[in-house]
């Protein structure tokens, strides 16, 4: 937390995105960033989440995966906010705390709002999760 605030043109980003910042690869003893978990031991794993609802034709609400691994940890991410539609592909980048090869469970949840209908529901008709690797 030492380094921030960034510079005007932003913090510059090892990996993937250094390539944004090409002025400060060339600079020595530069400083460089990674997106990382908040807990021990700080590793994210990149992954595409792609949803499709099932259910009312729309609804207002949010969609979250909640990610389950092995040792009881848990980790919840947003997918969607707002006017959901069943004919809607829903997909995200996550940077997910929980270790792909440690994960037991994925658990869909949809809240919907206060103003929604009691009788509508929404489910996943699919969820697919690509990580990084290329695996599903």
């Amino acid at each position: 937390g030492d380094c921030f605030p960034c510079p005007q043109e932003g913090c510059p980003m090892m990996g993937h995105y250094a390539d944004r910042f090409p002025a400060k690869l060339k600079r020595e003893n530069q400083k460089y960033f990674l997106n990382t978990g908040a807990d021990p031991p700080f590793a994210t794993w990149r992954q595409k989440v792609f949803i499709q609802l099932s259910g009312a034709k729309k609804m207002r609400g949010d969609i979250n995966l909640i990610f389950h691994d092995t040792e009881g940890n848990t980790k919840e991410y947003e997918i969607a906010s707002g006017d959901l539609s069943q004919d809607q592909v829903y997909a995200k980048c996550l940077d997910v705390e929980i270790d792909p090869k440690k994960t037991k469970e994925i658990e869909f949840l949809w809240n919907k709002t206060l103003l929604t209908l009691l009788w509508g529901r929404l489910g996943a008709e699919t969820v697919n999760i690509t990580h990084g690797d290329g695996h599903r």
